[in-house]
């Protein structure tokens, strides 16, 4: 191996333990109790390294959020094969769009943590337009996604295009996702069976209003 490659596998190695630690750390404690110098303590970081890689605390933690969905996404998609998914309707594939939002809450309840932390910090921290562009684009291609299934409804007669495609995906996206944050927060004080329950209940009126 040349000491070029081993240097870039290190720089990459060192990279995701800060993305890792400044995860456990946000999701545990929230985003504005963490400093930079907690982050490099908890990643075995130098402050001058942890800077070079991150100018600022904002642009690491809009890299963290980006890098969690990401990775949730690409192991959601894996579930089912194109040749699987070009199979379904469109409701069908709505369904399970909407049932993803409940296998976050049962697997990755920190993770919702951490995004309800992130909006919070990101209300009142603005960040430039170039920092926010890797989680826009994520943003876009979930957008993307949404589409497809949408134009595949419209055609098979199973989606309500009635109602329109932005609003469709607006209201799944943002009322699932604040849905499954708050039991995740311990907002909702139910026990964890009335929470599935509850949970399927929203995703079942969800179907129902936006398929025939």
């Amino acid at each position: 191996m040349s000491n070029y490659v081993a240097g870039k596998e290190w720089k990459q190695e060192k990279y995701q333990h800060i993305l890792e630690a400044g995860f456990r750390l946000f999701a545990e404690n929230g985003i504005e109790q963490v400093t930079m110098t907690d982050i490099a303590e908890a990643s075995k970081v130098g402050r001058m390294t942890l800077f070079r890689y991150f100018p600022s605390k904002t642009e690491l933690v809009i890299a963290i959020s980006t890098w969690k969905w990401k990775e949730y996404i690409t192991w959601h998609n894996s579930l089912l094969s194109a040749e699987e998914m070009e199979k379904l309707t469109g409701a069908e594939q709505l369904k399970i769009y909407i049932v993803s939002f409940l296998e976050l809450y049962r697997s990755h309840k920190d993770m919702l943590r951490f995004n309800y932390n992130f909006n919070s910090f990101l209300s009142y921290q603005k960040g430039t337009l170039e920092q926010k562009q890797p989680y826009q684009k994520l943003v876009d291609a979930l957008s993307l996604q949404f589409h497809t299934l949408y134009e595949r409804g419209r055609h098979d007669g199973t989606l309500n295009v009635d109602i329109p495609e932005y609003t469709m995906f607006s209201s799944v996206f943002h009322i699932m996702l604040a849905a499954v944050t708050r039991y995740a927060m311990g907002l909702a004080i139910v026990n964890e069976s009335d929470t599935e329950k509850e949970l399927m209940m929203l995703a079942d009126m969800m179907l129902s209003r936006f398929t025939k």
